[in-house]
């Protein structure tokens, strides 16, 4: 009897397995995968994009100069905005509590002021090279508009909030570059050529990281002369924030090259006469670039956060200079803080930031390993 076979339909495969093709496409679009599987280091991912658009473009989304001072708006409030025919701002009166010596705002809707779009305001050059007056949004010179409220000079802190912004994020990735370097370099060379170079540079490690990392930041800092103009402050502190952040980093490198140097591979590579310089370059490096790109990735809201506790201690960036640190000084007075709540929007800033940066190195972690 002959056995009838249905004839298979190649217009209706089986769909594959999700994963299955696992060992058929690149490593790094496993790793591109596994990263847009977590949502929350997506979405930290996304904010951070957006914070530094902010501070890209920080003078032209902000209204006023980081340092104006205007003392009839010492201690604003933050703005009320209303609408009339398009948005605008409600008018604000000063008026001096005799009881208090401080001064008090009343708004006033009915004399709201239209807020202008793409206006003329203070100068300033686009990526420090194009000179400009033209600002996002603004107001005529019979009122203000101070979304977050002005500190006790007067001066708005939406503009010094988004303005401080391109230090306190910029110092982080300039600080973790220069030792994520440092410690790759020497956590190589110790791992490779091991004996005496290993034990001098292991030496020199455990040293560096036996000393408390704040107080070694503040003496550093603290030795700065005040005087130093703010780019070379600058400078400065991001080259301190760096000199202790690579000895743990080179530490955990060498023992990844240690793994690495008894490979068979490298035993190949050197067979084949290849020198040093290659083989580190060749199969040493490129095997630590996950590690590095993790270990960076969560050192980054460290050095913010230190920046920012050592300008907040007044031994970091001074005025005029503007980061989160330095405008969390004027938070330091419990009194300031209750009666002036808004001057607290920095250290939600800074929140922000670390909390979107850990959420990124979580995902960037997990990622680099699509195979687990």
């Amino acid at each position: 009897m002959a056995i009838l076979q249905e004839p298979i339909s190649q217009g209706h495969e089986a769909p594959a397995e999700k994963g299955s093709d696992v060992g058929e496409i690149p490593q790094w679009r496993l790793m591109a995968r596994r990263f847009k599987q977590s949502k929350l280091a997506v979405a930290g991912g996304i904010v951070l994009l957006v914070m530094y658009g902010i501070a890209l473009f920080a003078p032209f989304l902000a209204p006023y100069d980081a340092n104006a001072v205007n003392s009839d708006r010492a201690n604003a409030s933050p703005a009320k905005l209303t609408w009339k025919g398009g948005p605008a701002v409600c008018g604000v009166a000063q008026t001096l509590n005799k009881s208090t010596f401080t001064w008090e705002y009343k708004t006033d809707c009915n004399k709201a002021t239209p807020i202008s779009f793409f206006t003329k305001g203070t100068d300033y050059k686009i990526f420090g090279l194009i000179p400009t007056t033209t600002h996002l949004f603004g107001v005529n010179k019979s009122n203000t508009i101070y979304l977050w409220g002005a500190d006790d000079q007067g001066r708005d802190i939406f503009s010094r909030t988004i303005i401080g912004s391109r230090v306190s994020l910029t110092i982080g990735l300039v600080g973790v570059g220069i030792g994520t370097i440092l410690g790759a370099i020497i956590g190589t060379i110790s791992g490779y050529f091991g004996g005496l170079v290993d034990n001098v540079l292991q030496r020199i490690i455990e040293i560096i990281l036996s000393v408390p990392t704040l107080p070694l930041w503040a003496m550093l800092a603290a030795i700065l002369p005040r005087d130093m103009t703010v780019t070379k402050r600058y400078l400065f502190i991001t080259v301190i924030l760096s000199l202790v952040g690579w000895a743990g980093l080179a530490r955990q490198i060498r023992g990844k090259v240690m793994s690495y140097a008894g490979a068979d591979y490298v035993a190949a590579a050197r067979a084949a006469g290849s020198g040093h310089a290659r083989v580190i370059l060749s199969h040493m490096v490129p095997n630590s670039i996950s590690h590095l790109v993790v270990v960076t990735m969560l050192a980054i809201p460290t050095t913010i956060i230190a920046e920012t506790s050592l300008s907040f201690l007044g031994i970091g960036m001074l005025p005029p200079a503007v980061s989160w640190g330095v405008l969390l000084q004027d938070a330091q007075k419990v009194q300031a803080v209750q009666q002036y709540p808004w001057m607290l929007i920095p250290a939600v800033a800074v929140v922000l930031a670390v909390t979107c940066y850990q959420l990124l190195g979580d995902g960037v972690r997990d990622a680099v390993d699509p195979y687990g």
